[in-house]
């Protein structure tokens, strides 16, 4: 049996408005330290203007880091997270991007209204017996050939996590998966995949990237 998971929305919210100053100042800078998933976010960038741009949202995009990243590189990206801690964070650290109040659990975007989506370390909270409903929203606002990225730390294992970013209390499920089982779902949602890899830095220590795009036929 997997971990008891009850209650995990409210959790990960309640950690993260806890955590969130702290979790800012220690992650500001991950992305200097990692060239690797600089090439993917440019390569995702790329993607998108080759598809004529249109937004992109970056969901569980915490203080806002990647969001801003997306911006610079051309995309008109916005922020989607569950904390209203992290959210202030974000708007204070890039003030004049959108960030929104909202969950992958009841994503409030419109039908096929996203040329993309980042789900960018944003999944490692949400239990096995939810990824399928969170990817068919995803699957539903991304526009027909739109693109998705997904990160996520890889591995067969979940624990409790319960102390973390400057030692502050929290309590979440951090779920590490195997890149196969990702895939079986994206695919069972109506994605195809792009492209595939696992990386060491200072995002993750075993770390997984998926690039997938939202096929034209809907799913099984």
């Amino acid at each position: 049996m997997g971990p008891n998971t009850d209650g995990w929305l409210e959790d990960t919210r309640t950690s993260y408005d806890t955590v969130a100053a702290s979790y800012a100042d220690l992650t500001r800078h991950l992305l200097d330290e990692t060239p690797e998933e600089r090439a993917v976010l440019a390569l995702f960038a790329d993607l998108v203007r080759a598809q004529g741009g249109g937004p992109v949202a970056d969901v569980g995009c915490g203080t806002g880091r990647i969001t801003a990243h997306l911006r610079q590189l051309g995309v008109d990206a916005f922020g989607i997270d569950l904390s209203p801690g992290m959210l202030e964070v974000a708007r204070r650290d890039h003030p004049g991007l959108r960030f929104d109040l909202g969950t992958m659990t009841d994503l409030e975007l419109g039908d096929a209204s996203m040329t993309g989506l980042v789900a960018w370390y944003s999944l490692i909270h949400v239990p096995d017996d939810e990824i399928g409903s969170v990817f068919a929203h995803f699957q539903r606002a991304v526009r027909p050939g739109g693109l998705l990225l997904l990160s996520f730390h890889v591995g067969g294992e979940s624990r409790l996590k319960t102390e973390g970013y400057g030692g502050h209390p929290m309590k979440v499920h951090v779920h590490r998966r195997q890149h196969g089982q990702l895939m079986a779902w994206l695919d069972d949602a109506g994605f195809a995949i792009e492209s595939h890899r696992t990386l060491t830095s200072a995002e993750s220590k075993l770390g997984g990237i998926i690039l997938a795009r939202r096929q034209a036929t809907a799913p099984r």
